[in-house]
């Protein structure tokens, strides 16, 4: 085999890894006992910088050792202080569980970085697309191997139900105005479709608060502040598991 041919192999091996199987979103939230999707957040457009120190390849992995169901990690820039290279720190750091590519994703190109970066799932917005545009990236995601959380916020989104998509997220924070509301959750539960899979994100910081949403219908609950602007974020998560 010439130097060409073991090139063009070695290519074939990698892109078939990234076609493997990845941990499941879904199914960690459905086997779980406490469904808690730990957030690495170093920054937000309305608090500034929340752990500006925080590293990818530490607090992922540390999570996971302290009960984490699955790891969110948010890649935008400009806004968040995040980056796709972040995922990769976090696999290469010994990250396992099922990982939420966190942006906010409007063309099929971020599919692409998604599936590169070592994600299992990536979240699309239903406030931020229409839904057949929608449509056609969920469809891409499951051809790359991704699940889909859909994430809505009002009942006028609720039409994006019909979509199917992996798990179905009500985010409490709305993204205009950024005022926050756990009843939002409440409120939209009954709702989703019975068989959903369902995860309330954003305005969690009382282990009281996912005994009454898990009461509600909700297998899964995304938490990052709450546990990123403490010193040592994997502890604190430990410690709120405790409480649960």
């Amino acid at each position: 085999m010439d130097i060409l041919q073991e090139i063009v192999a070695t290519k074939r091996e990698e892109l078939e890894r990234m076609r493997r199987k990845k941990p499941s979103l879904r199914e960690a939230l459905l086997q779980s006992e406490t469904g808690i999707i730990a957030e690495f957040k170093r920054r937000s457009p309305s608090k500034g910088w929340i752990k500006e120190e925080g590293l990818a390849s530490e607090i992922p992995l540390s999570y996971q050792q302290n009960g984490a169901s699955a790891i969110s990690i948010l890649t935008d820039k400009q806004y968040f202080g995040g980056h796709d290279r972040f995922i990769v720190e976090a696999r290469q750091s010994g990250v396992t569980l099922p990982v939420l590519y966190k942006n906010f994703v409007i063309d099929e190109l971020q599919l692409y970085e998604a599936a590169l970066c070592g994600a299992s799932a990536v979240l699309l917005i239903a406030a931020c697309l229409p839904k057949e545009k929608l449509r056609a990236l969920l469809l891409k995601a499951h051809e790359l191997g991704l699940e889909v959380l859909l994430e809505m916020h009002g009942e006028e989104e609720l039409d994006y139900c019909e979509l199917d998509p992996d798990v179905y997220g009500i985010n409490n924070r709305h993204l205009g105005s950024f005022v926050t509301d756990v009843e939002n959750s409440f409120r939209l539960a009954e709702r989703l479709p019975k068989d959903a899979v369902k995860v309330s994100e954003s305005g969690i910081s009382r282990p009281e608060t996912i005994r009454e949403l898990r009461q509600a219908g909700f297998r899964g609950f995304l938490i990052g502040e709450t546990f990123m602007k403490t010193p040592d974020p994997g502890k604190t998560l430990k410690q709120f598991i405790e409480q649960i």
